[in-house]
Protein backbone atom coordinates (compact mmCIF):
# COMPACT_ATOMS: atom_id res chain seq x y z
CA UNK A 1 0.00 0.00 0.00
CA UNK A 2 1.26 3.40 -1.11
CA UNK A 3 2.08 5.90 2.16
CA UNK A 4 -0.42 7.72 3.58
CA UNK A 5 0.50 11.22 3.07
CA UNK A 6 -0.95 12.52 6.08
CA UNK A 7 1.76 11.86 9.12
CA UNK A 8 4.42 12.42 11.92
CA UNK A 9 6.92 12.65 15.13
CA UNK A 10 6.93 10.26 17.68
CA UNK A 11 7.81 11.48 21.55
CA UNK A 12 10.26 9.12 22.96
CA UNK A 13 9.41 11.15 26.54
CA UNK A 14 5.36 10.35 26.24
CA UNK A 15 4.96 7.15 26.57
CA UNK A 16 6.31 7.11 30.03
CA UNK A 17 3.69 10.10 31.09
CA UNK A 18 0.50 8.11 30.05
CA UNK A 19 2.03 5.01 31.43
CA UNK A 20 2.18 6.76 35.02
CA UNK A 21 -0.38 8.80 35.03
CA UNK A 22 -2.98 6.34 33.19
CA UNK A 23 -4.31 9.78 31.21
CA UNK A 24 -5.99 8.73 28.47
CA UNK A 25 -4.83 11.09 25.02
CA UNK A 26 -7.96 13.32 23.95
CA UNK A 27 -8.72 16.43 21.09
CA UNK A 28 -7.61 18.69 23.59
CA UNK A 29 -4.41 17.13 23.75
CA UNK A 30 -3.83 17.84 20.27
CA UNK A 31 -5.64 21.15 19.31
CA UNK A 32 -1.81 22.61 18.67
CA UNK A 33 -2.74 20.98 15.41
CA UNK A 34 -4.70 23.10 14.13
CA UNK A 35 -4.28 25.75 11.43
CA UNK A 36 -2.55 25.64 8.22
CA UNK A 37 0.82 23.58 7.83
CA UNK A 38 2.79 23.51 4.51
CA UNK A 39 6.16 21.49 3.15
CA UNK A 40 7.24 22.57 0.52
CA UNK A 41 10.27 21.56 -1.65
CA UNK A 42 11.17 21.32 -5.27
CA UNK A 43 9.98 18.69 -5.89
CA UNK A 44 6.93 19.13 -4.04
CA UNK A 45 4.27 20.77 -1.98
CA UNK A 46 2.22 19.50 0.47
CA UNK A 47 -0.61 21.10 2.64
CA UNK A 48 -2.21 20.18 5.63
CA UNK A 49 -5.36 21.45 7.00
CA UNK A 50 -6.73 21.02 10.41
CA UNK A 51 -10.11 22.14 11.44
CA UNK A 52 -10.62 23.46 15.73
CA UNK A 53 -11.94 20.48 18.09
CA UNK A 54 -15.67 20.55 17.29
CA UNK A 55 -18.23 17.79 18.14
CA UNK A 56 -15.95 15.41 19.22
CA UNK A 57 -14.02 15.68 16.30
CA UNK A 58 -10.72 17.49 14.19
CA UNK A 59 -10.98 16.95 10.45
CA UNK A 60 -7.91 17.58 8.47
CA UNK A 61 -7.50 17.61 4.42
CA UNK A 62 -4.10 17.39 2.75
CA UNK A 63 -2.71 17.46 -0.92
CA UNK A 64 0.44 17.04 -2.81
CA UNK A 65 0.97 18.95 -5.82
CA UNK A 66 4.18 18.10 -8.14
CA UNK A 67 4.09 20.89 -10.84
CA UNK A 68 0.85 22.25 -11.81
CA UNK A 69 -0.77 18.72 -11.46
CA UNK A 70 -2.27 17.17 -8.25
CA UNK A 71 -0.67 14.25 -6.86
CA UNK A 72 -2.28 13.19 -3.87
CA UNK A 73 -4.59 13.70 -1.54
CA UNK A 74 -6.14 12.84 2.08
CA UNK A 75 -8.72 13.28 4.26
CA UNK A 76 -8.41 12.37 7.82
CA UNK A 77 -11.11 12.16 10.93
CA UNK A 78 -9.42 12.90 14.54
CA UNK A 79 -12.27 11.41 16.63
CA UNK A 80 -12.83 10.94 20.44
CA UNK A 81 -14.69 7.79 21.17
CA UNK A 82 -15.17 7.19 24.56
CA UNK A 83 -11.66 7.26 25.64
CA UNK A 84 -9.98 6.39 22.50
CA UNK A 85 -8.88 9.16 20.18
CA UNK A 86 -8.59 7.71 16.70
CA UNK A 87 -6.79 8.65 13.48
CA UNK A 88 -9.24 7.74 10.41
CA UNK A 89 -7.42 7.97 7.30
CA UNK A 90 -9.17 8.15 3.91
CA UNK A 91 -5.90 8.48 1.28
CA UNK A 92 -6.81 8.80 -2.28
CA UNK A 93 -7.37 5.57 -3.98
CA UNK A 94 -7.09 3.29 -0.98
CA UNK A 95 -9.15 1.93 2.00
CA UNK A 96 -9.46 3.21 4.99
CA UNK A 97 -7.63 3.22 7.73
CA UNK A 98 -7.88 3.45 11.54
CA UNK A 99 -5.58 4.64 14.13
CA UNK A 100 -5.59 4.72 17.53
CA UNK A 101 -3.81 7.08 19.71
CA UNK A 102 -0.89 5.38 22.04
CA UNK A 103 0.24 8.80 23.52
CA UNK A 104 -0.63 12.52 23.20
CA UNK A 105 0.20 15.90 24.74
CA UNK A 106 0.78 19.61 23.96
CA UNK A 107 3.47 18.77 21.89
CA UNK A 108 3.61 15.25 20.36
CA UNK A 109 1.03 12.96 19.29
CA UNK A 110 1.72 8.27 18.02
CA UNK A 111 -1.10 7.07 16.56
CA UNK A 112 -0.79 3.15 15.79
CA UNK A 113 -2.31 0.51 13.98
CA UNK A 114 -0.45 -3.03 14.49
CA UNK A 115 -2.49 -4.21 11.91
CA UNK A 116 -2.37 -2.27 8.69
CA UNK A 117 0.33 -3.61 6.18
CA UNK A 118 2.30 0.44 6.06
CA UNK A 119 2.28 2.03 8.39
CA UNK A 120 1.82 0.57 11.37
CA UNK A 121 2.21 4.01 12.90
CA UNK A 122 1.41 7.78 12.25
CA UNK A 123 2.79 11.01 14.31
CA UNK A 124 2.63 14.16 15.05
CA UNK A 125 5.77 16.83 16.79
CA UNK A 126 5.16 20.16 17.48
CA UNK A 127 8.89 21.43 17.28
CA UNK A 128 7.49 25.28 17.96
CA UNK A 129 4.73 27.49 17.55
CA UNK A 130 5.47 27.58 13.97
CA UNK A 131 7.10 23.97 13.20
CA UNK A 132 6.18 20.52 13.42
CA UNK A 133 7.61 17.40 11.83
CA UNK A 134 5.00 14.36 10.57
CA UNK A 135 5.97 10.91 10.47
CA UNK A 136 5.06 7.42 8.74
CA UNK A 137 6.66 4.30 9.62
CA UNK A 138 6.37 1.08 10.07
CA UNK A 139 7.71 -2.65 8.84
CA UNK A 140 7.30 -2.60 5.29
CA UNK A 141 5.66 -6.29 3.82
CA UNK A 142 8.02 -8.16 2.45
CA UNK A 143 11.11 -6.58 3.32
CA UNK A 144 11.80 -7.86 6.20
CA UNK A 145 13.06 -3.73 7.72
CA UNK A 146 11.44 -0.95 9.10
CA UNK A 147 10.79 2.42 7.14
CA UNK A 148 10.29 6.41 8.61
CA UNK A 149 9.01 8.85 6.06
CA UNK A 150 9.37 12.49 7.50
CA UNK A 151 7.54 15.78 6.50
CA UNK A 152 8.88 18.83 8.05
CA UNK A 153 6.08 21.40 8.02
CA UNK A 154 5.96 25.23 9.00
CA UNK A 155 3.17 26.73 9.88
CA UNK A 156 1.52 28.98 6.54
CA UNK A 157 -1.22 31.02 6.05
CA UNK A 158 -4.57 29.36 5.44
CA UNK A 159 -5.75 29.68 2.24
CA UNK A 160 -2.13 29.84 0.39
CA UNK A 161 1.09 30.17 0.56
Amino acid sequence: MKVISLAIGALATVGPLFAQTGAKPTLADVAWLQGCWLAASPQRTIEENWTAARGGTMIGVSRTVRGDSLADFELVILRQRDSTLEYEAHPARQPVATFTARTASATGVVFENPMHDFPQRVGYRLVSPDSLVAYIEGSVPGAGRTRRVEFPYRRAPCGGP
